[in-house]
């Protein structure tokens, strides 16, 4: 029994299938067969149902892959360990994004983040908040940058900025100004789909209940993009953050709108598990995403007092 066999076994079990999990691995299919095999008759145990398709792990290999993965994790974190003491920053980093972060954030970090630690090889999720947390408590991603507070007590949130919540498109009153988020809930508002954490901090911090647009239109889009053209569209409102906005051309930068003071804020941060938390790569990474994100923000000019965290 080896490391690379544990690794395999893990493999297949996560993508249920020999011939992903192969290619997740970088060997052939009947490399990772025959080595799934040796280590059952080593074991004297069926790990997989291999009739099945999607492959079925066994109850004897959940119990075995469930040891499995902490044999794997703390030999990582013996490699880890010693790159810390060395003061060099490599290895493998899990990380999963929300989408309405990942679109503007990671294009501005990520080549810095990289070219800086070269060693350091990141595997980027795109998925949403629940997914992110699911799978960090499942030690299939090592941490995840989302919006907060989660107030999760088993998880460390580390904040990396403030982002503010911008208006984007043609109210009741063009180039208005908005006093408050509460003046909202007298235009006609767009969000992304339920269940969204911004549609959610959107709803608290304007004190809305979500309200129907169109009488014979059901559609909560899940991106930005599409929620913008439908406001291009059929008017109305919607909020961006910030970092959004800033990418957005010439043309829509024209349609968008500020608050004034307290302005409505989002709050993003770095979130992870004790004691799992790879804690020298994940500082890394986070400092060079705030040295790098902050200055470009509004809000690293504002004091506390003058920002309202939206809440989820």
């Amino acid at each position: 029994m080896n490391l690379q066999q544990l690794e395999y076994l893990i493999a297949l079990d996560r993508y249920k299938s020999f011939s992903k999990a192969a290619d997740a691995c970088f060997i052939t299919q009947a490399t990772l067969s025959t080595m799934i095999k040796r280590l059952e008759q080593e074991l004297d145990l069926v790990l997989f149902d291999r009739k099945t398709s999607p492959v079925i792990t066994t109850d004897y290999g959940k119990e075995i892959i469930k040891e499995a993965k902490k044999i794997v994790y703390h030999a990582q974190r013996l490699r880890e360990r010693s790159s810390e003491i060395r003061g060099v920053v490599e290895g493998v980093l899990r990380l999963g994004v929300i989408p309405t972060v990942a679109a503007n954030l990671l294009h501005r970090v990520l080549p810095a983040i990289l070219k800086k630690y070269p060693r350091l090889f990141i595997q980027v999720e795109e998925i949403t908040t629940a997914a992110i947390l699911t799978k960090i408590k499942n030690n299939e991603l090592d941490a995840g940058i989302v919006s907060t507070p989660l107030r999760h007590a088993d998880l460390e949130e580390e904040l990396l900025y403030y982002e503010k919540l911008m208006v984007y498109g043609s109210g009741s009153s063009p180039h208005q100004r908005f006093s408050s988020p509460h003046e909202l809930g007298k235009e006609d508002l767009w969000l992304l789909e339920k269940g969204n954490c911004i549609t959610d901090q959107i709803l608290n911090v304007c004190q809305l209940s979500g309200k129907k647009m169109v009488n014979n239109l059901s559609f909560h889009p899940n991106s930005f993009e599409s929620l913008i053209h439908l406001v291009d569209q059929m008017k109305g409102l919607t909020l961006l953050p910030e970092l959004y906005v800033y990418d957005l051309d010439k043309s829509r930068k024209k349609n968008v709108y500020d608050f004034v003071a307290p302005f409505p804020v989002r709050e993003i941060s770095l979130v992870y598990s004790r004691p799992y938390a790879r804690q020298g790569i994940l500082s890394a990474v986070s400092d060079e995403i705030r040295k790098r994100i902050r200055p470009e923000l509004q809000t690293s000019k504002l004091k506390n007092r003058e920002m309202t965290i939206a809440q989820i």
